[in-house]
Parts: structure tokens; sequence; C-alpha cells
């Protein structure tokens, strides 16, 4: 019988190696929120809807402190709740799997989060309310479904938490901003600060953690910055200007490439000397040649 066939799995190096759409601007903004969340003695527990491959969420659990949760909650490719999630992740998101997930994710840290294999829903049922500090929500781009993502989040954040919501203007999914803005002008969510892709909101007060993100971001030359004011609310909105990504670990499976020797310069002969060998007899220029090779 012959042998079954092994897939081979190439395992990330950097964070940058695993897909996805995750800028150096919000993986900027993650790491601040999140740092300045453990800072100020906040505790809770990370939750993420719409994991894709991994990649926000492995830079979310490296800020998982002892004593928290991080879940994570996808689809990944399995059976949607309705016939438009359906056709959405045959479009966008045929090639995602949970396997791919979790290699990834433990390619960076030792023990996986708790993973919800089910539409995003579920999550009430399977979080406690207030409960978290931080959500990231980027699931469908349906509206029905990103508005009761919010809905979800909003019962399962602490007060001073952050909710973050992705794509909520990109010209492919208008539902998105239809429910985000939805949530801004009826539903009490009020913004801390807006990026090229992402809304980043509190039900809380956002004017404190505000003048500080603007302390912040005021002091990178890499990041353009603006301030305007609607409907009541003060928007800050920041942009990279040739961003670098932070700096992060490299993945545990990390093997650094070898050094190859740097190869000696020839000698160099001055033209004189050049001319003098060829002018010799031929026999005396490769007795010369050769002598001269043996003393590189």
């Amino acid at each position: 019988m012959a042998n079954a066939q092994q897939t081979t799995y190439t395992y990330p190096g950097e964070l940058g190696d695993v897909p996805g759409w995750f800028p150096p601007l919000d993986q900027v903004l993650f790491t601040w929120f999140l740092e300045r969340q453990r800072t100020r003695g906040l505790t809770g527990d990370l939750l993420e809807l719409g994991a894709y491959m991994g990649k926000s969420a492995i830079l979310l659990g490296r800020h998982l402190e002892e004593g928290e949760r991080f879940t994570v909650c996808d689809l990944f490719g399995g059976d949607a709740p309705d016939g438009a999630n359906k056709a959405e992740t045959a479009k966008s998101y045929a090639s995602l799997t949970r396997q791919a997930f979790e290699r990834n994710y433990l390619s960076f840290h030792d023990t996986l989060p708790k993973v919800i294999e089910a539409p995003s829903s579920v999550i009430s049922s399977e979080v406690a309310v207030r409960s978290c500090r931080f959500v990231h929500i980027d699931a469908s781009h349906l509206y029905e479904h990103v508005r009761d993502d919010i809905g979800a989040a909003r019962e399962i954040l602490l007060p001073e938490g952050v909710v973050v919501l992705d794509d909520f203007r990109s010209e492919h999914t208008p539902g998105v901003s239809v429910a985000a803005w939805e949530a801004v002008l009826n539903r009490g969510l009020r913004p801390i600060c807006l990026s090229t892709q992402k809304l980043y909101g509190t039900w809380g007060d956002p004017s404190s953690v505000q003048e500080e993100l603007l302390e912040m971001l005021r002091g990178r030359a890499d990041c353009g910055l603006s301030v305007q004011h609607a409907a009541g609310h003060r928007l800050v909105r920041a942009r990279a200007k040739g961003m670098k990504a932070p700096e992060f670990p490299r993945s545990r499976h990390y093997v650094a490439p070898p050094v190859e020797p740097v190869p000696r310069p020839a000698p160099r002969r001055s033209p004189a000397r050049r001319i003098t060998v060829d002018l010799l007899p031929p026999i005396v220029t490769r007795a010369v040649r050769r002598i001269r090779a043996r003393q590189v």
C-alpha cells in the first residue's frame, strides 16, 4: 500500500509572515491600548471575533496577563448561519482552516486561547458579561451580523474596556460602516480614534485615554494626525507615514540562516606590475601566476 502523502507546513518566522490584514499602525495602537491597560491595573479577558490566520490574535496573546482568558471565535470554514454569510465565507475565506490558525498561533505561544469554531452569534453564551477589557471584532462584514457583534461586545466589555471594529470604512464593507456609525449615533459607542482600517471605541468616557493617545501620536514622526468633531464626538484620526511595525518576538520555530563566510578580496596589483608580467615569456608568466595563486 502506498504511503499517505504528507503535507509540509512552513511555520512563520516573524509576525509579518502570518497571512492577514493587520497594518503597522494598528499593531502600534493595539500594543499601546493593551500596555496602557496593564500599567493602569485594568484586568480582564480578551476576545477576538474573526481570527483568519491568527495575525492579530498572536499579538493579543502576548498581552494576556496571569489569570486572564483569551477567547477566539471564528467559523474556520465551517457552516455559516445563513446563505449570505455562507456566500461571504466561500468568497473571502475559502482557505481558512482552524488547523492553520492553531499552527500559526503556537509558533509564537506555548498554549492556544480558547477557540470556538462557530458563528460569532454564540459568543454571548460563551463569554461572561462584564468580563473583557479588549474586544476585536473582525468577523462577518454583513450589517446584521456586525450589529449583533457590537451588541454582544457592549454586554461583554468592562465599563472602561475598548472595542475595535475592523473594516469600518472600507469600500467593500458598507454593512460594517452602517453598523459602526449606527452604534456611535444611537447605541452609546464613543469613538476613541480612527485608523485607516479600524475604529477604536468605548462605552465609557474616552476623554482621558484620548488625551494620552494624542500625546503619544504627536510624538511620532511616522504618524499623521487630525482631530475633528461631529455629532458631539471628538474624532481622532491617525494615519501611517512610512510606519514600521513594532518589534515582536520571533517565532519559536525560527531558525537563523547560516552566516556565509566573507570571501577574501583578491590582492590588488599595480598596472605596472601587470604590464611587466604580461611582457614576460609565456612560460615564465604562467609560473609567476601559479606562485601568486598559491599565495592567495
